[in-house]
């Protein structure tokens, strides 16, 4: 049985850069340092901004394993916005907005299943889960004639690309998802087979914490040691001060060398083969990181909450292919889970929470991002481009 590839083989130059970094005592470093102001973390004003741009870029609101067949379904709330997704009979996916038509109720109250019909109980109005049309209006010889041609479920541009639902949550012209990752991202999620996994851990948590300083948290190449210094923790498996970053356009890649590497490297040993001394994270802009093990992807989808600046959801989703799936890689995957979390609850989200209420007590502050944070920076450079059309000024980032 064939096991998870990597997609560290796909980048030929990533090992010879690492041992050079690890002989240097370096890391790849930004052009500049930045500065954030502090507001970017607390203020309702640049939340409503970073939402709207959420809303018109492809975002990744589920799995095709979530519903597997014709007319499975799921609910979700993302972005204030309810969302029922729908497998279609040719096998692509309807996303639409779970609302009636009529007076505004769910048509369909129950987080996943499957059916033909959804039907909202407020006043009996239906609709097919085909396509979204409306089937039925109780009481129309008396209420008035109902033109169903514009009545149906009002749908969103969506696209499946390697097993991931994406859709625009907005009227604007949506942007094909190909094009919107990239021929590196695509190739780079290729190897993962993630249309052939399963959803094997699927966990959400809620955070008193802005949603980019969670991203940041991921994508962090200098805190291990300090904040994870517990034997066999994150702390002592990676060399810390030692990345190569890689930008996608808006995406980015983060490889890390594990303590393994550069304990060969001090024994005299060859690592140029030894990419599975590795370890890498990459962003797909904005908001989703994916994390890879040598046989499951972890995805952390990060949301704002639309309601206050200062709070976040992370939906973690550890995928894995289903042909290599046995009681034993279960086994190993839950601990996977079990240590993201122990160290996530007790360490990552601490630290972050009081980076949010620092931000809190200090709004007309700012945060300083040095050039060997390049990953970190990735995000608010590219929202920078995003939002503020790469203008500096009071109330945007700075570069030194």
């Amino acid at each position: 049985m064939t096991q998870a590839t990597s997609a560290v083989a796909l980048d030929g130059d990533v090992v010879d850069r690492l041992i050079q970094l690890i002989r240097d005592n370096g890391t790849d470093l930004a052009e500049s340092a930045l500065t954030v102001p502090t507001a970017h973390f607390v203020s309702r004003e640049r939340a409503e901004a970073e939402i709207t741009l959420m809303r018109s870029l492809p975002l990744i609101v589920g799995h095709v394993s979530d519903i597997p067949d014709p007319g499975s379904f799921f609910t979700r709330t993302i972005l204030g916005i309810p969302l029922l997704v729908v497998r279609q009979k040719d096998g692509s996916v309807g996303v639409f907005r779970n609302m009636c038509r009529h007076r505004g109720g769910h048509v369909e109250p129950a987080e996943k299943g499957r059916k033909p019909i959804f039907m909202c109980q407020y006043h009996g109005w239906s609709y097919a889960a085909e396509g979204g049309a409306l089937k039925g209006v109780p009481y129309e010889e008396t209420g008035g004639k109902v033109d169903r041609r514009c009545n149906s479920l009002i749908a969103f541009p969506a696209e499946v690309r390697h097993g991931l639902i994406f859709a625009t949550l907005s009227d604007i012209e949506p942007r094909p998802v190909a094009a919107y990752l990239g021929p590196e991202i695509d190739s780079q999620i290729l190897p993962w087979q993630l249309e052939e996994s399963v959803v094997f851990i699927d966990e959400t948590i809620e955070l008193d914490i802005n949603w980019k300083l969670v991203v940041d948290g991921t994508i962090d190449s200098l805190h291990a040691q300090f904040l994870h210094p517990k034997p066999g923790g994150v702390g002592s498996r990676t060399v810390n001060h030692c990345a190569v970053f890689k930008e996608f356009g808006r995406h980015g890649k983060m490889f890390m060398a594990r303590a393994k590497l550069k304990k060969l490297l001090d024994a005299g040993e060859d690592g140029s083969a030894s990419s599975k001394y590795i370890g890498t994270v990459m962003q797909i802009f904005p908001n989703n990181v994916f994390v890879e093990a040598p046989e499951h992807v972890e995805l952390w989808s990060v949301w704002p909450n639309v309601d206050d600046p200062t709070k976040c959801s992370v939906r973690f989703r550890f995928l894995v292919r289903a042909d290599i799936l046995s009681p034993e890689l279960e086994a190993r995957v839950r601990k996977s889970w079990e240590i993201l979390r122990e160290a996530g609850m007790e360490e990552d989200f601490p630290m972050e929470a009081s980076i949010q209420r620092n931000a809190v007590s200090w709004p007309e502050g700012s945060y300083h991002y040095g050039r060997n944070e390049k990953p970190a920076q990735h995000l608010h450079r590219q929202l920078h481009k995003e939002i503020d059309g790469a203008r500096t000024g009071p109330g945007t980032i700075s570069f030194s």
